[in-house]
Formats: C-alpha cells, structure tokens, sequence
C-alpha cells in the first residue's frame, strides 16, 4: 500500500481525511479495504457478530460516539478479525487488552483503552453511514489506514 501522504496527493480532488487523531494497536500499523460499518456506542454485539463474518480483507469501521467508557474491542475480537480475514479496525471508542493487541497482526486504530468491558445487548446498526473526524464513512467505499492518518475514497485508489 502506499502511503495515505502520496494517495492525498495525488487524489486530494476526491478523497477525506480523518482528523480524529488515533492511536494504533495490533502489528500491522498500514492497512487497507472496503469499508463495513457499525455504530454502537458501549456495546459490541454488532461488531463482534460482523467480526465473525468473512472480512475479505475489508475494514471494519466502528462508531463508538467517542466513548472511551467501555472497550469495544479486546484480545479476542481482535483474534477473529485476524482469523476471519478482516484487514483491520478503526474504532471511534476504546479498546482493550492492548498488550494482547500488540501482538496480533491486523490493523486496529481507536481512541485509547479502558478495562471495561462493552455491553452485549445488540444495540446499534451494521452497514448504515457513520460520521466523524469530517468523514462519512460509506459501506462499500475504501479506507486507507497509516501512521499518517486515515483517507477515505468512493473508489479504490493507489
């Protein structure tokens, strides 16, 4: 993949930048793919149940409102994505067991950690447009994911 700073450059016409400033988890730390999104905010049946789909290499987009009252993803969501296929996570909320994290090989971004774990009652909505950071994130459009930040494309782009 190269770099979100060259893909801006040469697509700055078309494409959004995130200006949430995020923190990265797992190993992989660039990464890419069609956007699935979910909104749940302290409760993570939704993303869990979509975690357990074929991710294809997609992303995962979660809209957590920003909360970083209770993790949304911890060491075993974060070992099914890896196992399912999903090439990463962006998290609007918090995660967990970060040191775990660290060492699984899928991109995961979020807003910090609390030990706290989610609620599990299926609040929420899968693949339904989510905003932040000045991005709507559309189910089916791409995202690109770096040290440099996050873009986002209507189309695949290199």
């Amino acid at each position: 993949m190269r770099p979100t700073t060259d893909l801006y450059d040469d697509h700055e016409e078309t494409v959004q930048t995130c200006s949430v400033q995020f923190r990265d988890f797992g190993t992989t730390r660039a990464f890419a793919g069609r956007i699935r999104t979910v909104r749940c905010r302290e409760d993570n049946q939704l993303f869990r149940s979509l975690l357990d789909e074929p991710g294809k290499g997609d992303v995962v987009v979660v809209d957590g409102g920003g909360s970083t009252a209770a993790a949304l993803m911890g060491d075993i969501l974060g070992a099914k994505a890896l196992n399912n296929g999903w090439s990463g996570c962006v998290i609007y909320g918090a995660v967990r067991d970060s040191v775990e994290l660290a060492t699984i090989a899928v991109g995961i971004k979020a807003l910090g950690v609390n030990p706290a774990k989610s609620a599990k009652t299926g609040a929420g909505e899968v693949d339904v447009p989510v905003q932040f950071g000045g991005v709507t994130f559309e189910p089916g459009h791409w995202v690109y994911c770096d040290a440099d930040g996050i873009l986002v494309s209507p189309t695949r782009i290199e």
